[in-house]
């Protein structure tokens, strides 16, 4: 299991891909749906920020399969 900051850093990474090389999805992160911050006692622990990630990989994932130009060769 990785920890808080690799989470964190790989959360970094794969939204500055999507911000450079997808900004019309970009514009949609904030309305992707998160547990983070629902519960305001609750820590945000690498469960929450492992699900986040997912989420994120699995977005840019559908997207490029939905909006990949047929290769014409």
């Amino acid at each position: 299991m990785k920890n808080l900051n690799a989470l964190m850093q790989n959360i970094i990474e794969l939204t500055t891909v999507i911000e450079t090389k997808y900004p019309e999805l970009y514009k949609y992160l904030d309305e992707t749906p998160l547990s983070i911050g629902k519960h305001p006692e609750k820590e945000i622990s690498t469960i929450d920020l492992q699900s986040y990630l997912q989420t994120l990989k699995t977005l840019l994932e559908d997207y490029i399969e939905t909006h990949q130009k047929p290769n014409l060769v």
